[in-house]
């Protein structure tokens, strides 16, 4: 048996000496009465008719590889192919930079990874430009004389998210009789396609922070289309499960054989009509691709779908414009050390979503539960989960409730930092009991008025790709990239695959009451979305701590925020943090990987009341982090072993 430990504790202003057992199940008595003594009522917004299911997962999963850190001390990049990751590593070490090495990996993605993402859709970026230290001859940073003055660095947020067809209306994802479409009814044709963003969203980051040629980025990928790469065992394992990609007549004849199974591990697929086009936009810019021949034949392709036709028109791709957004922070103390956390904005939740789970998280009694480092089976502690999961049922009430694309929806009490208000996570976490409340209601943040949307339901939300670079000159991105859907919309053209997008859109645009969904279909709007690329500030110093992010739709927040907490509050390495076994809610069931946690942890979790889910949770994080390893300082990388990623550098 343990020992039994007292710890002084300070929570929701009442000073308490408890007594906690470090065990793997039961919650200490003394804890289930603090809790108990320390909830308030704020005031709420009630969510009627929202529902809630186990979230799918948008790809199968193939197995588990073991894989370690890899250190390295001028420059990293992780992706989720080892092709990718190769072109990367040869742009960076050409001297390019983070952004020349994002758009060979993403070239060279949308071929090998086709499931996840490509030039037919959309992606994030997050980008820092290396932190500036100047000298002060006249003040120090505590006001003395000649001390350095650390500057944070720049940084951006470049929105290449997809839009909806201007001529789409609210009433697009619902079937003839006024009622949601089932989820692969949408998906598949070109009903769910929205305008694809990722290009113009790459030309933009890269005029500002590109070294090396455009076209020169464009090289690794035409070559491995021209001359044809491996089908992966995870490739074929997806082109196997899906039962809709086959309906497509050109995906049909590059991905399959005459019989319908897809080709074999190791057959060598080449895709010439990528190739052309990707030369095209390697010479003519991003122009060949949102007007032309391109344009046209996307268009025709979504249009003229035999069953399930979309409103795209090439208007929509010529008026296409990437944004550029200030990034969403937060800071988060953490062993001694105060971060700022640093995350994309609406029209993504991740960032308000995550700095709501670790800022009420820091409300409750966490911190002082037993880190997986030192649990048996290397699991987090059950009585952790159960705090964790009421926090993140909490934060995904207010996105069901708040969050959309802000050029549509305004944000309460006009700015969306008042949902990361330190005050409103405090009065939030006063919501968290020694049991599982049985709804989550959206909270109102300090001086906003009570929304007039209705919260919208949650439904399937998948796929993507995530992409972390440092480069040699100490620029950092992290970039999540996506189809949506595995293989998307599931219609090829020229070579590549179309989003899904607009089934990232509420299904329902209003509520049984009549009142709007703030994430419905309107025309040229960007859906919310769960991406979180995700850079990490030491904020004494500015210096980058790190960069990560991954795939997994709606359970992405939880993926990051998971690695986020290993390493800054456990002390985890970042393979040891993205190893750790995945777990999550999105206001409903919690949902743990399946065979990844004991009997009695589950058992632990039944008993406060949660309806506990195993199912396989593909994650497919990556990241690159600032640390100490075998006494030297570099960066310490890692790749999600759940899927075919890699980390390579220098």
């Amino acid at each position: 048996m343990r020992a039994v430990m007292v710890w002084p504790l300070v929570f929701n202003n009442m000073r308490v000496d408890y007594r906690m057992r470090f065990k793997q199940v039961g919650l200490a008595t003394a804890v289930l009465v603090l809790l108990a003594a320390c909830v308030a009522q704020p005031t709420s917004v009630p969510s009627p008719n929202v529902t809630h299911s186990a979230p799918l997962q948008p790809e199968i999963a193939t197995g588990l590889t073991r894989k370690a850190d890899v250190v390295t001390q001028k420059f990293a990049v992780a992706a989720a192919n080892p092709l990718a990751t190769q072109a990367g590593f040869d742009v960076l070490k050409a001297g390019g930079s983070a952004v020349d090495a994002a758009v060979a990996v993403q070239m060279v993605l949308g071929l090998v990874e086709p499931q996840s993402s490509g030039i037919g859709g959309g992606a994030f970026l997050l980008h820092s430009a290396s932190a500036a230290t100047r000298v002060d001859a006249s003040s120090g940073a505590s006001g003395g004389a000649g001390g350095r003055v650390h500057a944070m660095p720049k940084l951006q947020a470049f929105d290449g998210r997809e839009t909806a067809p201007a001529a789409a209306t609210e009433d697009v994802l619902l079937n003839a009789e006024g009622k949601p479409l089932a989820f692969h009814s949408a998906v598949v044709g070109g009903r769910s396609v929205g305008t694809p963003g990722v290009l113009r969203m790459l030309a933009q980051a890269h005029a500002q922070h590109g070294k090396l040629p455009w076209a020169q980025l464009f090289e690794p990928a035409i070559t491995l289309a021209h001359q044809g790469f491996a089908i992966s065992p995870r490739l074929h394992a997806q082109l196997k499960a899906d039962a809709y990609l086959r309906l497509d007549p050109t995906a049909r004849a590059y991905f399959y054989q005459a019989n319908g199974e897809p080709h074999a591990v190791g057959h060598v697929l080449r895709n010439p009509e990528l190739a052309a086009v990707l030369q095209r936009i390697a010479t003519e810019g991003v122009q060949a691709f949102y007007s032309g021949d391109v344009a046209e034949a996307v268009v025709r392709k979504v249009q003229q779908h035999p069953s399930n036709p979309g409103r795209l028109a090439l208007s929509d791709l010529a008026n296409y414009q990437a944004k550029e957004r200030t990034p969403q922070c937060f800071d988060h103390a953490a062993l001694s050390r105060v971060y700022r956390v640093c995350g994309f904005p609406p029209p993504s939740s991740g960032a308000i979503a995550m700095g709501q789970i670790l800022g009420m998280l820091q409300h409750t009694p966490a911190s002082l539960m037993t880190s997986p480092l030192e649990m048996v089976d290397g699991t987090p502690d059950p009585r952790w989960l159960h705090l964790y999961t009421e926090a993140s049922r909490l934060a995904f009430a207010d996105r069901a409730q708040y969050v959309a694309d802000p050029d549509f929806a305004p944000a309460p009490s006009g700015e969306w930092q008042s949902l990361l208000a330190p005050a409103y996570l405090r009065e939030r976490a006063k919501l968290i009991r020694p049991m599982a409340m049985p709804q989550a209601e959206a909270g109102v943040p300090v001086r906003a008025q009570r929304s007039s949307f209705a919260p919208m339901a949650e439904q399937p939300e998948y796929g993507t790709s995530h992409i972390s670079i440092v480069d040699g000159q100490g620029n950092a991105l992290a970039m999540t990239t996506t189809i949506e859907d595995a293989f998307g919309a599931r219609q090829m053209v020229k070579g590549f695959l179309l989003n899904n997008e607009l089934t990232d859109f509420s299904f329902a645009p209003r509520d049984a009451q009549g009142r709007l969904v703030a994430n419905r279909v309107q025309p040229n709007k960007r859906p919310r979305s769960s991406m979180s690329p995700t850079l990490v500030f030491d904020k004494a110093t500015g210096q980058l701590v790190m960069s990560v992010g991954s795939p997994g739709g709606a359970m992405i927040i939880h993926f990051t925020a998971k690695t986020l907490y290993g390493v800054l509050n456990w002390g985890m390495s970042p393979q040891q943090a993205i190893a750790l076994p995945n777990f999550g809610s999105v206001g409903g069931p919690l949902v743990v990987e399946g065979g990844r946690f004991a009997p009695a942890t589950l058992a632990a979790l039944r008993e406060r009341g949660h309806d506990v889910r195993e199912q396989a949770l593909t994650s497919g994080l990556q990241a690159v982090v600032k640390q100490n390893k075998h006494g030297q300082t570099g960066w310490v990388s890692g790749a999600d072993p759940r899927r075919e990623g890699e980390v390579m550098g220098e």
